[in-house]
This record gives C-alpha cells, sequence and structure tokens, in this order.
C-alpha cells in the first residue's frame, strides 16, 4: 500500500473518517496487516474477497480455504476467522441476558449471527425455561457439507440433564437455502412426537440459510 498516499491508505483513513467509511476490501486488508512479498495487503484483500465471494463468503470459509489464496498462510487465515468470530459475537446475546422467544423471528433473530453461516451442517438445541426465555443454547451434532445424523435422544438428553420446560431446534444449510428436504421434515415428526412422550414442548424447528431462515411453525408444519 506504499503506492496510495497517506490519506488513501486504509489505516489512516479509518482512523479520520471511521471504520465505516472503508471498502470491504481495506477493511480486510487491516485485518491481514501486511501483504507477501512483492503484494501489498490491499491486493491480497482483492484476492481474498473475489476468490471467496465477497465478504459473505468469507463467513463460510474455513483456514484451509482461506490458506489457498496466494499471500495467505496459515497466521492470516487464523486473524480473518478470528476477525470473522468476534464479528458474530457482537451480534449475539449480551452474556446474561435472558431473552425471551416469543416468535420464530426472535429465534432466528438470536442464532443467525451465530450459527447462519458455516461451512459445514450443525444441529443445536435451545433450551427454554416454562416462560420460553433462553437457558442454553448447544450444538448436539455436526456433520459435513450438506448433511448432519442427529437422534431425538440427542436432543432431549440436553433438555432434561438442564430441566427445560421446551426447545427450538435448529440446524443450518451451508447452501445458503434453507428450505427443507425430505429428512428435515420427518425429523420434524419425530422430534415433535419424542418431546410428548417426554413432557418438553418442541416450539420450533429453524433452518438457517445464509440471510434467510424457514420456520416449521411460521409454515403450520409443527
Amino acid at each position: 500500500m506504499k503506492d496510495l498516499t497517506p490519506d488513501d491508505r486504509p489505516r489512516e483513513k479509518l482512523l479520520r473518517n471511521g471504520a465505516a467509511a472503508l471498502g470491504d476490501n481495506e477493511l480486510v486488508a487491516l485485518v491481514l496487516g501486511s501483504g507477501s512479498r512483492g503484494t501489498d495487503a490491499l491486493r491480497v484483500a482483492n484476492d481474498l474477497l473475489r476468490a471467496r465471494g465477497g465478504v459473505h463468503g468469507l463467513m463460510q470459509s474455513t483456514a484451509a480455504d482461506l490458506a489457498q489464496i496466494s499471500g495467505i498462510g496459515a497466521a492470516k487465515a487464523a486473524q480473518v476467522l478470528a476477525a470473522l468470530e468476534l464479528g458474530r459475537r457482537t451480534l449475539a446475546a449480551a452474556p446474561g441476558a435472558r431473552l425471551q422467544l416469543r416468535t420464530a423471528r426472535d429465534a432466528a433473530a438470536c442464532l443467525m449471527p451465530t450459527y447462519g453461516s458455516r461451512p459445514v451442517e450443525q444441529f443445536g438445541v435451545v433450551l427454554l425455561d416454562a416462560k420460553h426465555r433462553v437457558k442454553k443454547t448447544t450444538i448436539v451434532a455436526s456433520g459435513t457439507l450438506n448433511s448432519t445424523i442427529v437422534e431425538p435422544r440427542d436432543v432431549f438428553r440436553e433438555a432434561l440433564v438442564s430441566g427445560a420446560a421446551a426447545v427450538v431446534v435448529f440446524h443450518n444449510h451451508p447452501s445458503g437455502d434453507p428450505s427443507p428436504s425430505r429428512e428435515d421434515e420427518e425429523l420434524t415428526r419425530r422430534l415433535k412426537a419424542a418431546g410428548i412422550l417426554m413432557g418438553v414442548d418442541v416450539v420450533d424447528h429453524i433452518i438457517l440459510g445464509d440471510v434467510r431462515y424457514f420456520s416449521f411453525r411460521e409454515a403450520g408444519r409443527l
């Protein structure tokens, strides 16, 4: 970035005008800190964003994905992933806050920042008290790019241990499309039936896409 005038360099621009004034490539360049031999950080940032489909694509990237880009080694890949995780955490509920999930939109807003853009499918459960306030959120199974194997016992074991009165189950679709599959439909039916037997209300099953979600309750299918 030595070719840029001092006023146009990302660090100076941020300090002068604030982070919102920077483009995606400039923010990534600051996270990287430096480029590689013969290539400055801004050019590496441009290459990275182009290869991964922009900032949104970075959210679904692994360290191995990032390290395929010239100028990105293990250390810089770790820096980018750490910055992304900090961003996710700032959108999550404040520690200690007893968030109440009244609607599917509430649940999606709670879950999307942390679990919506994952490179592999994960299945989790939000444990609720009798007033549908969040007690705990936990992942019970992780899978591959497009599938996760989960059994009702995995969900209700967590619910019983925590003394939950109700649960919202959720999983993500790494493809970004939250449309339910036939397997999702069948699992939802099994979970609802098991919940009735166990005395734990299955409030909803939320599927998280990239920026969209699907709610079985909203769709009238739970």
